[in-house]
Order: C-alpha cells, then sequence, then structure tokens
C-alpha cells in the first residue's frame, strides 16, 4: 500500500511539473463529466418528481370507453346498470369498477354563478392527494347517494373566495349539494395544469338520480394487481360485449402507462444528451492517451534509468498508468462538481413546475468516479505499455 501510495504521489507531481499542459488536457474531461452528470441528474431528478406526482393518484384504474369510430357506437354505449356487470364479470381481479360521467353545469354559489364540469365519482380511492380543507368522497356518500360534493382548489377559490368551503353548499345544475371536502393544488404548475381537473365531483348514484345523464363516458376499472392491468381492461370489454353484442368496439387505456410513457420520454432524452457527452468524454481520453505519449517521448531517459536500477516492466505500466488515471479523476472530480451544482440549480427551477425532485448524489457520484477512472485506464493503457516496452541500453542512450 504504501508503495502504491508513494506512486501516486509521484505520479501527481509530475502533472504538476508540467501544470499548464496538464490543465488543458482535463478540460475535455470536464467538459465531458460535467455534461454527463448535468444531464443525467436533471432527468432523474425529473423522473421522480413526475412519479412521485403520479404516485400520489394511487392505484391508476383501465379507463374503458366506446370506441367512436366503429359502425353503431350507440348500440355499444355504455349504460349506468353495466358498470354493476362488469364488476361482477371481473370478480376478485377489481377492487371496484365506476361508471363516470363528465358533463357540463350551472355551478352556483350566493350571487357567483357560471358553467363548469362536473364529475360522477366513486367511494373507493387509495390515493394519497392532500385536501385543503375537508374529506374525500367516501363509498358511504355513494350507497346513500347523499347530496354532498367536493371540488377542485380553483372552483372553491371561484366561488367562495378565500374563505372556507367545507359545511358551505352549491347548487349544480339546480340541485343544492352540501361541500364536504376541497381537493389541494398538486405541487408543480405544469403537473398542476396537465393532471388536474377543475372540477365539481359528485358521488355516481347521486349523479345517476339527480341528472339521469345517459350513456357513461367511460368505466373507470381498478385493478387489485396494477401489473395484470391490460389483461383486466381486456376481460372488461369481453364483459361489455357480452352485454353489447361482439361487433361493439370499445377502447382501454391503462392509467399507469402514462407514468411509464413520460419516464420513457425523459430517458429517450437523457441518453440523446448523454450520448454527446460521451463524445466529448470520448475526445478527453484520446487527449489523454496524446498528452500522454508525448509524456513517454520526454521522460525516455527517466525510464531508462528506473528500468536500469532494477524497475519491473509492472513497475513501468503502473507508473505511467496511475498518472493517466490521476489526470483523468481530477478532471473528472472537477466536472462532476460543475455537473451537481448544474443539477441542484436545475431542480430548484424545475420544482416549481414537477414538484418536489430528489437528486441521486450516491448514484452521481458513482457515476462520475467511474467514468474518470475507466477513462483514464482505458487511454493510458497504450502509453503505458508503450513505455514499458523500451529497451532500457537505447532509452539511457536517448
Amino acid at each position: 500500500m504504501t508503495v502504491f501510495i508513494a506512486y501516486v504521489e509521484e505520479a501527481i507531481a509530475a502533472l504538476w511539473r508540467n501544470r499548464v499542459r496538464s490543465a488543458l488536457t482535463m478540460l475535455g474531461m470536464i467538459i465531458g463529466s460535467a455534461s454527463i452528470i448535468a444531464v443525467f441528474g436533471i432527468s432523474r431528478a425529473a423522473t421522480s418528481g413526475i412519479t412521485g406526482t403520479f404516485a400520489s393518484f394511487g392505484v391508476l384504474p383501465v379507463y374503458v370507453n366506446v370506441d367512436e369510430s366503429q359502425t353503431d357506437p350507440v348500440t355499444a354505449g355504455i349504460q349506468y346498470r353495466d358498470a354493476a356487470t362488469v364488476r361482477d364479470a371481473l370478480g376478485d381481479d377489481a377492487i371496484d369498477v365506476v361508471p363516470i360521467w363528465i358533463r357540463t353545469y350551472e355551478v352556483a354559489s350566493g350571487n357567483k354563478h357560471d358553467y363548469d364540469q362536473v364529475t360522477s365519482i366513486g367511494g373507493y380511492s387509495n390515493d394519497s392527494l392532500a385536501m385543503a380543507e375537508g374529506r374525500k368522497i367516501d363509498q358511504n356518500d355513494v350507497n346513500r347517494a347523499a347530496q354532498v360534493c367536493t371540488m377542485s382548489a380553483d372552483l372553491a377559490r371561484k366561488y367562495f373566495g378565500e374563505g372556507p368551503a367545507v359545511g358551505g353548499y352549491l347548487r349544480v345544475g339546480g340541485n343544492r349539494c352540501e361541500v364536504v371536502g376541497i381537493y389541494a393544488d398538486i405541487k408543480g404548475s405544469f403537473l398542476s395544469a396537465a393532471f388536474s381537473n377543475s372540477s365539481v365531483y359528485l358521488p355516481t348514484t347521486t349523479f345517476y338520480r339527480t341528472f339521469n345523464p345517459g350513456l357513461l363516458d367511460y368505466l373507470a376499472v381498478f385493478p387489485a394487481d396494477q401489473n395484470r392491468a391490460d389483461a383486466i381492461g381486456k376481460e372488461a370489454v369481453a364483459a361489455l360485449q357480452h352485454i353489447h353484442g361482439s361487433k361493439s368496439q370499445y377502447q382501454v387505456q391503462n392509467g399507469a402507462g402514462f407514468v411509464g410513457a413520460f419516464d420513457s420520454v425523459l430517458n429517450v432524452i437523457a441518453a440523446g444528451l448523454s450520448a454527446i457527452g460521451g463524445v466529448a468524454l470520448l475526445v478527453a481520453g484520446i487527449g489523454i492517451m496524446n498528452i500522454m505519449l508525448v509524456s513517454v517521448t520526454e521522460r525516455t531517459r527517466e525510464i531508462g534509468i528506473r528500468k536500469a536500477i532494477g524497475a519491473s516492466r509492472g513497475n513501468i505500466i503502473l507508473q505511467f498508468m496511475l498518472e493517466a488515471i490521476v489526470l483523468s479523476i481530477i478532471g473528472g472530480g472537477i466536472g462532476m462538481g460543475i455537473g451537481i451544482v448544474a443539477t441542484v440549480g436545475a431542480a430548484s427551477l424545475l420544482s416549481k413546475q414537477l414538484g418536489e425532485l430528489v437528486i441521486p448524489y450516491v448514484l452521481i457520484v458513482s457515476i462520475a468516479l467511474s467514468f474518470s477512472i475507466a477513462v483514464g485506464m482505458i487511454f493510458g493503457t497504450y502509453p503505458a505499455i508503450r513505455a514499458a516496452s523500451l529497451d532500457p541500453i537505447e532509452a539511457l542512450r536517448s
């Protein structure tokens, strides 16, 4: 170990003697490492924010709706009673099957009124969406067709201002219902705009009995096993075709697929940008190899003296390999620092759009060190072997 440390100290001393040249050689490593670390760190942090937001929705349902492109979409139309039939057909494969209507009705509170989206909602919920006030609609509300509602935060501000909304009343389509809960805004303005609905929510039974809204917009099937969501969606379609005929066509959308789609897009972008950083690392590696070949040429006599006094081939290889690795690690370390600073800065800005982000510092440091050592070893091998292959007599004569 003492010998190894001595070699490292000697490598640092050799690089310091030509510090301007070493610094210029390290620029490629700095740029390459910084770009890869920044791209990887930002993409992972963004993914954590998006995944965390999706996770707050709990078990994402499979949405089944009529394919409007078929010859007779009316015959295939999903009735309110079909939800119970599909639920029975799926059995333990589904936690719940919820009939969903989305309609626009006049909503009023006091002297404030407007036309807004009104959505039916079931009693099952395993999400962790925060409530700014009150509670969520539960199964008891659905069972008794309670005249209650919840609403998004923007509509609460619209109809109740900054005062409390829970305990107040709304007139929805001329029917009075008590406000029992207000959903908090989703963290991150981008995700809030993309995934939150500005809507008033009524229990499905209340919606049906109050408005008799006709055909469903879609069924929301909550799978007992998220990994079997696609198969359960097909089972739901089979149950609907048994009711409406085999020619009836339906579309199935797996809610969990949205998460994978976002993750895939971010991974593709990160891979493309990382490839650009990889080119910079390749150029940096070639620069290290070039400078080490120059160093071998300049130190030919030194190599001859070392061999003459007993240095083995392995000693010479280790000496020059360590110089290349130290050069690469120093450049990679500086690049890692710059990349982490860039990641932290970008994450602080993205958090306003995507919510809370998690930066994988341990993974970033591991990748930076691995790349640095690998570049040093790969591109330092040939110069080290060339130095070790020199004939000591010829080296001393140079």
